[in-house]
């Protein structure tokens, strides 16, 4: 066993790891806490993260508003600008389907200079995006997906347009703080294929359902939430490659 701290001053806790040569899953030891990227590491780290876990919610209170928001997001367009872009249109009634909105009206708001850390910014995706949240609204509208659990909602979202296993993943996760799904991002994945948990050659979104019932047993294997671990490794990772 190994005995390691997590935590700083009067929050630190001591608490028992299996041996560094135990296998947490299959393939993958267990490592040492003060090696990066071993399952010791994520272990302690998430022990550490309990109370201030990264949240990629948009805060709203209504599936349309998550789904706008995770429309927003994705490949290429940073946290930062997916919240902007997010604020901007709620700020303007696009995800209160009370308000009449023309797909026109959608493109015109993401055409214009968004804030982001302070600086005008352009949008990256404005008649992607605009056609995908006017299809959303008019979706929703129309034939609402079934909230009535995690896999189900996950499933229907993926029937609207723009919204793969991983954006439906993420609204999922938002709207029913679930832990049965994982959010497989471009960081996650890169975190998991380190510690070796995930191979290097895998093709999504074909190979989402594998990985994700793999992370989902390691979550399990370490005795954290998934979704405090891929909160986790998305925000070191990415912290890790911008510098």
């Amino acid at each position: 066993m190994q005995a390691v701290w997590a935590g700083y001053g009067d929050s630190a806790r001591l608490i028992a790891l299996p041996d560094s040569g135990e296998e947490a899953v299959r393939g993958v030891p267990w490592g040492t806490p003060d090696l990066l990227g071993t399952p010791a590491y994520w272990a302690v780290r998430c022990q550490w993260s309990q109370e201030s876990m990264p949240t990629f919610s948009c805060g709203g209170s209504t599936l349309v508003e998550e789904v706008g928001f995770c429309l927003l997001g994705g490949y290429s367009v940073t946290f930062e600008a997916n919240m902007a872009a997010y604020l901007w249109l709620r700020d303007h009634g696009v995800f209160d389907l009370q308000v009449e909105v023309s797909v026109e009206d959608i493109l015109r708001l993401l055409s214009q200079p968004l804030i982001v850390r302070g600086r005008p910014r352009r949008y990256r995706f404005p008649n992607q995006r605009a056609q995908r949240i006017w299809a959303m609204r008019h979706r929703m509208e129309t034939w609402p997906p079934d909230t009535s659990s995690a896999r189900t909602l996950r499933d229907d979202l993926m029937t609207f347009d723009g919204i793969g296993p991983k954006t439906a993943s993420w609204i999922v996760r938002n709207h029913l703080d679930s832990d049965e799904v994982a959010i497989i991002d471009v960081h996650v994945l890169r975190a998991c294929q380190q510690l070796r948990l995930f191979p290097e050659e895998i093709s999504l979104p074909r190979d989402y359902a594998t990985l994700e019932e793999r992370f989902l047993d390691f979550a399990k294997a370490i005795n954290v939430r998934s979704s405090l671990l891929d909160a986790v490794m998305w925000a070191e990772t990415r912290a890790a490659v911008s510098r």
